[in-house]
């Protein structure tokens, strides 16, 4: 199949001839960066008679299979070195070794930069991730200049990557004095969620931690969103407060758990268990889909009504140098940790990538439908499981209604 053309980035009017979900070649009409319209497709040949020129603003699908944007439901954008020269990893490969080996050389790389977060969020629009929910360091050396940063960069990409901003104690919250003041800060000035990190084993006194984070969330109306590693009943028990707690404070769909191993680790009474009152509370969860832990419980999760979104963590950063930003290949990992083999669950696992994933950024819609911010990811792919399986090349990415990247090249 021939490449698109290689004109500059357009605003779409008609995407023409594409197959929502691989169904039937439909036409999608956009405005203001929206869908107004599905309409089935016409080939030209059967279409009235007239001029076949394309009016400015359609864009020819050419058939190709169709998906929502892609939703990075846990990112780090302002962590990657991305474009810069190799950087070897040579911190102790623990979280607190990691945090330390961060702190001693981020400033010498330039984290965070602006230069540095487009060039990650770029890397995202390549392959089809039109949103994003990022964490952001906030700590006693930063400030609040991290999500300054985020928020430049995206603004440099001219609305092309919607966020949602998560201001992140990547170095712990009780043990530096300070750090509930900034998160209070930024809640303040407008992230639209908090963070913690593993109140227990980071903080040494989960209850004090989330007690903490709950009342800045309750008073300023935020979401809570908690890196949580501790395994087994550790892991259970902070799960278990911060259940608490949403109840108490009324914060139910605000709170997200990232991470989660304890969930998969649980014998099966105790995690239906467990996983039933997250439902009950309105708890959701976003995984990263690593290899090497146990995968989460994705058919009990659902069936308690349980979110869940995929992430891609860090990107080539301090902590490791991992990643790509495809957020369709990790969607692959995540069906294959999950061994799904059926038809129905591998459209579940692209769903859960995208359509799904608009709960973590805010959308009350997010699909190719009348009403959703018009984000569209093409690809050459027989349907969606055969997309899910193989992970091609993206063809085409829409963002608001405007072309940002055509065959592998950004636009923006």
């Amino acid at each position: 199949m021939p490449p698109f053309s290689t004109t500059p980035q357009v605003a779409v009017s008609v995407l023409r001839n594409i197959r929502p979900w691989g169904g039937d070649a439909v036409d999608l009409h956009v405005a203001d960066g929206r869908i107004t319209q599905v309409t089935p497709h016409v080939p030209a040949a059967e279409a009235p008679s007239g001029s076949t020129t394309p009016a400015p603003g359609e864009v020819d699908g050419r058939g190709l299979l169709a998906l929502p944007g892609f939703v990075n439901a846990h990112a780090h954008v302002d962590k990657s070195w991305w474009g810069k020269p190799w950087v070897s990893y040579g911190g102790e490969a623990t979280t607190q070794g990691r945090i330390a080996h961060e702190r001693e050389h981020r400033d010498e790389l330039g984290i965070p930069g602006v230069d540095v977060t487009v060039a990650v969020l770029r890397e995202f629009l390549r392959h089809g991730t039109t949103a994003i929910r990022t964490h952001v360091d906030v700590d006693l050396g930063l400030g609040l200049r991290g999500i300054d940063v985020v928020r430049e960069s995206l603004f440099v990409l001219g609305g092309a990557v919607d966020a949602e901003i998560v201001a992140f104690p990547q170095d712990g919250v009780l043990r530096r004095p300070g750090v509930l003041e900034l998160l209070d800060a930024a809640a303040a000035a407008g992230a639209e969620h908090i963070g913690g990190l593993d109140p227990a084993s980071i903080d040494r006194d989960p209850v004090t931690q989330l007690d903490g984070l709950f009342e800045i969330a309750e008073r300023r109306g935020v979401g809570v969103d908690v890196h949580l590693h501790d395994g087994g009943e550790l892991g259970a028990f902070q799960i278990e407060l911060m259940i608490d707690r949403t109840i108490r404070a009324g914060l139910q769909g605000k709170v997200n758990v990232a991470h989660g191993f304890a969930v998969g680790q649980l014998p099966a009474t105790r995690m239906a268990d467990l996983v039933e009152a997250m439902g009950d509370a309105g708890i959701s969860m976003t995984t990263v889909a690593p290899i090497g832990a146990t995968p989460l419980p994705l058919d009990l999760l659902r069936e308690h009504g349980v979110r869940v979104g995929l992430g891609t963590d860090g990107i080539r950063d301090l902590w490791a140098p991992y990643g790509t930003g495809d957020l369709l290949a990790l969607t692959t990992r995540l069906a294959q940790l999950a061994r799904f083999r059926y038809d129905e669950d591998l459209v579940r696992a692209a769903r859960l990538a995208t359509s799904d994933a608009g709960f973590f950024v805010g959308h009350d819609v997010h699909d190719l439908v009348v009403g959703s911010r018009a984000d569209v990811v093409l690809v050459d792919a027989e349907n969606t499981q055969d997309a899910v399986v193989r992970a091609p090349a993206r063809a085409l990415v829409v963002a608001a209604g405007q072309v940002v990247a055509r065959d592998g090249e950004v636009l923006v």
